[in-house]
């Protein structure tokens, strides 16, 4: 059976890091749902940012239109605030209002060396990590919520790895990256103090194991053919497309009663329990519990329970 998106006719988004991944999967379930959706990024058709992929904010937002809504692209360096402020005029003027915030900006995958102590980390290389995934989304916030405040409802979606209790007992890959996502976390919490007398609400969410471009393409497969990947990582089985946060934050916008997640750190899969969505393949993944259950105590890969 056909599953329906929400209705958010109507309604505006800026997805900050709009290029690929999740934030293309959550820009363009925005756009079935029917909403405006600004795309944001660096990389262009015209320029290609430190990744180097050839994934575009153009394409993003093409892909939106096609969708059902209505895509923008803007190229943005969400580190430098005049063009942040620049971008969130001109969606006052083009848009007049701004709904949903989305900040996924990220760019730190190849910033970091997994598993290695901070004393042998490149520490300039940890530093950038941080500003890239950490000071732009401060700069975002700063400018996108003067506008998102203007009217009660207003959703903010801080994009991490990881839910806030599994993060807070469990050393994440190194540590600048384990500071970048509770870092992360935490400002969800702050933003939704500061949003609530506006009746606004932040939360924090991650997908699970993320099917995004560049993590096809290290295994050689592609979102037809993505289960042959589990023949050399059996635990990839329980990876979900971009689509299903996607969904997660099209759940939350058209839920009038969101504010009951507001301040914490979430998951895909506990909203797709909680609201019924599923991913493009009909299942329901639930990555974090798998990890807790199965991943991290070496027990056999196997999704069985899982989905």
């Amino acid at each position: 059976m056909e599953q329906l998106p929400p209705d958010l006719s109507g309604r505006v988004a800026l997805v900050a890091g709009a290029t690929r991944g999740a934030g293309r999967g959550i820009a363009v379930e925005l756009g079935a749902a029917g909403a405006t959706v600004w795309c944001t990024g660096r990389s262009t058709r015209e320029h290609r940012s430190d990744y180097d992929r050839p994934e575009t904010i153009e394409e993003t937002a093409e892909l939106v239109t096609a969708a059902g809504g209505r895509g923008v692209a803007v190229a943005v360096d969400h580190l430098v605030p005049a063009q942040v402020a620049a971008l969130v005029d001109r969606i006052e003027a083009e848009s007049g209002a701004l709904h949903v915030l989305v900040n996924d900006v990220w760019g730190g995958e190849r910033l970091f060396t997994r598993d290695t102590p901070l004393w042998q980390q490149d520490v300039a290389a940890g530093l950038r990590l941080l500003r890239l995934a950490v000071d732009t989304h401060l700069v975002t916030s700063a400018a996108a919520l003067r506008l998102l405040t203007r009217q009660p409802g207003g959703l903010v979606v801080e994009m991490t790895d990881g839910p806030a209790d599994y993060n807070a007992v469990t050393y994440r890959v190194s540590a600048f990256y384990d500071l970048a996502k509770v870092s992360v976390t935490r400002l969800a919490f702050s933003q939704a103090h500061e949003l609530r007398p506006y009746g606004g609400t932040a939360v924090a969410l991650t997908p699970g194991w993320l099917r995004s471009e560049m993590m096809l393409d290290g295994f050689g497969v592609t979102e037809a053919n993505w289960r042959d990947a589990t023949a050399v990582e059996p635990h990839f089985c329980i990876s979900e497309s971009p689509a299903y946060v996607g969904r997660a934050v099209t759940a939350l916008a058209a839920d009038p009663h969101r504010a009951r997640w507001s301040g914490q750190g979430i998951s895909s899969g506990q909203l797709a329990a909680a609201y019924g969505f599923t991913d493009v393949d009909g299942t329901r993944p639930d990555c974090w519990r798998y990890i807790v259950e199965v991943q991290d105590p070496g027990r056999p890969a196997g999704d069985e329970g899982y989905r």
